[in-house]
Parts: C-alpha cells; sequence; structure tokens
C-alpha cells in the first residue's frame, strides 16, 4: 500500500492491504507476468510436476509448441492452465488474472457486460469466464463445519410480483415462484450458503447437520422447519412476527446482513439469477464473504488455486 493512502485512509477495512488498478498493471503488464504468478502459485518452490500423473519428470519445451511443458513419463504436453477451469481456454492469462481482480474486488459482482466491455472479449466469452472463475470459490464451501454460535435463515430470490407482465401475474405474495437460499454465518463471519428446493424442517435440518457440528449455539427464527435442532445443538429464537429482533445474544443480523449484500448485487448488478446457475452466484458471494479479511491479492491467490481439479466445459453449462 503506498505511503499516501496509509496516511489517509479510504473507507472500509483498513487492516486490509488493498491493490489499486495501478498496481494491478504494474504487477501483471502481460501475459508472461500473469504466467509466472499463476505457475509459482502452483509450482512453488520450483517443483513443477504433471498435472495428468503427477510426475516431476518434467521439462520446457523448446518454442512452447504445442504446450510450454512435456512430462517424460506420460508423454503428454502441458501448461498452467492445464487440469483447472482455464483449460483449453484460449483467453490470455493477463485478462484471466484481471477478472479474478474485478470478481474478488467488487462486493456486488461484476456482469459480465462489464467484463465484456472492461477486457476487451465478446459478452458471451465474459460470461463463461466470470462462471469459470465462480468455480474457484468452491474451495470455501468445503471447509470444516462451523463450531461458533452460529446464525442460520433463508431468504428468497428472485423479481418482484409487482415488476411482471400483466399475464404472468399472479394474485400471490411473499415467496412463491421464487428461489430459495438457506445459509449458516458464524459470529466469526464465515458463512456457508445452498439453493435449495423447499423449506421443510428435513431440507432445513440436513443443511444444518451438515454444516454447522453438533452441540453448537445456533439463532433461528420461528420458523417451523427449525423445530428439532435443540436435541442436538443450543437453538435459541427470535420470533420476527411480534417485532423481536434482538433478546440478549440471539439475533440473525449477520446472515441477514449477508442477504442484503447478496441481494443489491441481484438487484443492482445481474438483475437476474437463473434457478439453473442460483448455486454458482451465491457461491461467488460467499467466497468473497469468507475472505474478506485477507489482503487483495491474498484474495486473488486464494482465488487462483481453487480452480486446480475443476473443470467446466461451456457445453455443459448450457445443457
Amino acid at each position: 500500500m503506498c505511503n499516501e493512502t496509509k496516511k489517509h485512509q479510504a473507507p472500509g477495512r483498513a487492516d486490509r492491504e488493498g491493490l489499486s488498478v495501478i498496481e494491478l498493471f504494474k504487477m501483471f503488464p502481460d501475459n508472461a507476468s500473469a504466467r509466472k504468478w499463476l505457475e509459482d502459485l502452483r509450482w512453488a518452490n520450483n517443483e513443477r510436476h504433471c498435472p495428468m500423473c503427477g510426475s516431476l519428470n518434467t521439462k520446457a519445451v523448446p518454442n512452447e509448441k504445442p504446450m510450454p511443458y512435456h512430462c517424460g513419463d506420460c508423454r503428454k504436453y502441458f501448461s498452467v492452465k492445464t487440469g483447472t477451469v482455464m483449460q483449453s481456454s484460449k483467453i490470455g492469462l493477463q485478462k484471466w488474472v484481471i477478472a479474478m481482480y474485478l470478481i474478488s474486488t467488487n462486493l456486488k459482482g461484476v456482469s459480465s457486460m462489464k467484463l465484456h466491455r472492461d477486457l476487451g472479449v465478446t459478452q458471451k466469452t465474459a460470461w463463461f469466464m466470470a462462471q469459470k472463475i465462480r468455480e474457484g470459490w468452491n474451495e470455501g464451501q468445503d471447509n470444516d463445519k462451523l463450531d461458533g454460535p452460529t446464525e442460520i435463515d433463508e431468504t428468497y430470490i428472485g423479481g418482484k410480483n409487482r415488476n411482471k407482465h400483466k399475464s404472468k401475474r399472479e394474485n400471490i405474495t411473499g415467496g412463491v415462484g421464487k428461489d430459495i437460499v438457506i445459509g449458516a454465518v458464524d459470529r466469526d463471519g464465515d458463512i456457508r450458503v445452498k439453493h435449495i428446493e423447499k423449506t421443510d424442517g428435513y431440507t432445513l435440518q440436513i443443511f444444518v447437520e451438515t454444516n454447522v457440528e453438533q452441540g453448537t449455539v445456533v439463532y433461528t427464527d420461528t420458523h417451523s422447519g427449525y423445530n428439532g435442532l435443540s436435541y442436538n445443538y443450543q437453538h435459541e429464537t427470535v420470533n420476527h412476527s411480534i417485532g423481536e429482533y434482538v433478546r440478549g445474544q440471539a439475533h440473525t443480523n449477520g446472515i441477514e446482513s449477508f442477504w442484503a449484500t447478496l441481494k443489491r448485487g441481484y438487484k443492482g448488478t445481474y438483475h437476474k439469477m437463473s434457478a439453473k446457475h442460483l448455486s454458482r452466484y451465491i457461491t461467488e458471494f460467499a467466497g468473497r464473504h469468507n475472505v474478506r479479511d485477507y489482503d487483495t491479492l491474498v484474495q486473488m491467490e486464494m482465488l487462483a488455486t481453487g480452480f486446480v481439479g475443476k473443470r467446466l466445459r461451456y457445453k455443459d453449462l448450457i445443457a
């Protein structure tokens, strides 16, 4: 962080070290610098290994054709993209790193139209890149179970009924016709989210059991689907229907704050999150939330590390 920034902190997390756009382009002026950064992350201490067989018996290829490296054991060529979401992509690595920066630093997400303009690629390519990058955040969904006091809540994602065309408008209110997302956030801030089909007791309690350690203090509203949590958890509720939102340590303000950010992204950035791809969008918001305490460059490193072992082909994405 430059001295001027240290002297006059902008609003936000003062204990985090950000990365300005100017600094970003100084670090990654071309594809070669982006490639070195990605290779250093993937193959630390110069221990380059074959993504296919794991062999260390590899060497650089003259003229880097068809790929920059060759494995002496399985006899296959590879690059830093091989075995990641970037595999088979013709987009330069500098553009991939810039896209990672934009998606990491924009709390409400980045639309494919903005990526299309900022990266100089087609909107279709930008949309595909963003979906691939979201796969990197999936690492955050596989962490250990939450074990601190944990808030649990569900929300509904979708447009307002009054904004629909008259022919599609129904005389209904609430969450009917919308997609349901459940989330759990512990008081340290770590979050888990999932797109669910319904809010019955079995679905809600399976989510809790999968993501929260037994014996943990859990806070919910009075939704009947949470009845029975007291058998395995220290369960406390707040009754929103009578205007009770905080009672001592019992509240769901943390998870509701996350829902507010998600919905601002829905309304202000994406405008629509289809049910088919909703899991990726909510994973993106949860992923950013879970690494928010780290410096910007570290966030990008964690995202890039999450690319390894993931594949997402366009034909599978739109199937």
